[in-house]
């Protein structure tokens, strides 16, 4: 679940929930924007298309640059995963 917090032309703050869901196996995130992203609650996994993993617990966070490719291969069910994800040009 994605939900738009607050956004203009230059910024955009969500809050999304993950319940175990990941993203399909053959696609990569490549987003036009820098985003920032916190984990609120639960574990998740992040990989790059260069192969680093990040392994997230609550409070942990990351920036992802301007199409960095990366994809969410993990996302914890008990607890679900509340994340704050800020997106734009952020370096």
């Amino acid at each position: 679940m994605f939900e738009t917090l607050a956004g203009n032309m230059d910024v955009k703050i969500e809050r999304i929930i993950s319940q175990g869901q990941v993203t399909p196996e053959r696609y990569w995130y490549d987003q036009p924007a820098d985003e920032w992203v916190i984990l609120l609650s639960g574990k998740a996994k992040i990989i790059f298309e260069n192969e680093d993993v990040i392994e997230l617990l609550a409070g942990n966070y990351l920036l992802i640059p301007a199409h960095t490719k990366h994809k969410v291969t993990y996302t914890s069910t008990d607890p679900f995963c509340v994340w704050l994800a800020i997106h734009g040009k952020l370096t």
